[in-house]
C-alpha cells in the first residue's frame, strides 16, 4: 500500500469561531462561524477584532477569503428551506460589513466561492435530509462559473467519488491552486480533493487525494507560505497551520 503522508501541522491559533472555516492576510487570521467573524493577530495569535451579525439576517456563513482588503463570505440560510444564498462583503480592518449580492433561490446552498482567471466559481451545495429539497440530494452539488457580475457562465457536476466521499453532506471548502487545479473539501473527512476541469461534458475530474490534519470545512492557502494550508478543528475551537503535501505551489 503507498505510503500516506500526514501533514506537518505548523501551528495551531485558539479561536472560539473557528466552526465553518478560516480566511488569512499577511498580518491577520479570520475565524468564521455562522453569524460572527474574529479577527486574529498572525504574529501573537490574539483577537484584535470582531463581527457579529444579526441572526435573523446572517443566518449560515459558510467560508470567507481576502481579497483587495475585504473578506468575501459566502452564505446560506440553511438549513433553511427554500435554500437561499448570498454574498457578503466585509472591510477587513474595521469589521463592518460593507454590501451584498442575492443569489436567491434555484441552485443550492452556496458554501464557498473563489475568484480566478476572471471569473467566480462558486459551489452550491445541495444536501441528504436536513437542509435539503427532495427530490434534490447531495449528489446535485454543483460548481458554476459567473463573470464578474454573477452571471452565470458554465456548470459542472462533481466527480461521483468524490461525492461518495462527501456522504449525506456536501463540499464545504475550495479554492483554485496556482498550478490549475481545483482543491475542495467536503464535511466531516480529512481529505483534500484535487480536481481539474473535464475535457469534455458536464463533471469534475477527480485527479488526487490528500491527507489534512483536521476534518473538512473551508479552508485557505496561506499568502505568505504557499505550500502552508489553513484549515479550522472544530473540536479544539481553532485555526491550524500545516504544509501540505502536493505537486507544485498553490495561491490565490
Amino acid at each position: 500500500m503507498p505510503i500516506v503522508q500526514v501533514p506537518e501541522t505548523v501551528r495551531m491559533v485558539p479561536a472560539s469561531e473557528a466552526t465553518q472555516g478560516v480566511a488569512n492576510d499577511a498580518a491577520f487570521l479570520y475565524a468564521v462561524q455562522n453569524r460572527r467573524i474574529g479577527r486574529y493577530s498572525r504574529a501573537t495569535g490574539q483577537r484584535v477584532g470582531s463581527w457579529e451579525g444579526d441572526p435573523a439576517l446572517y443566518i449560515h456563513i459558510n467560508s470567507c477569503q481576502v481579497m483587495g482588503g475585504e473578506l468575501v463570505c459566502a452564505m446560506s440560510n440553511y438549513p433553511n428551506t427554500p435554500m437561499t444564498s448570498s454574498v457578503e462583503w466585509f472591510d477587513a480592518r474595521t469589521m463592518r460589513h460593507v454590501r451584498s449580492h442575492s443569489f436567491g433561490p434555484g441552485l443550492g446552498s452556496l458554501t464557498w466561492i473563489d475568484w480566478h482567471g476572471g471569473s467566480w466559481w462558486a459551489c452550491f451545495a445541495n444536501y441528504d435530509g436536513e437542509g435539503g429539497e427532495a427530490p434534490r440530494d447531495h449528489r446535485s452539488t454543483v460548481l458554476v462559473r459567473m463573470d464578474s457580475r454573477f452571471v452565470r457562465q458554465e456548470a459542472w457536476l462533481f466527480p461521483q467519488d468524490v461525492l461518495e466521499r462527501f456522504g449525506h453532506f456536501s463540499s464545504s471548502g475550495g479554492r483554485w491552486g496556482a498550478d490549475g487545479r481545483l482543491y475542495v473539501t467536503g464535511h466531516d473527512r480529512m481529505e483534500l480533493y484535487v480536481l481539474a476541469l473535464p475535457e469534455a461534458g458536464g463533471r469534475l475530474v477527480h485527479l488526487d487525494t490528500l491527507p489534512l490534519p483536521t476534518n473538512g470545512q473551508a479552508f485557505d492557502w496561506d499568502v505568505l507560505h504557499p505550500d502552508h494550508i489553513w484549515t479550522i478543528d472544530r473540536r479544539r475551537a481553532a485555526m491550524v497551520e500545516s504544509v501540505i503535501a502536493r505537486d507544485g505551489a498553490n495561491g490565490g
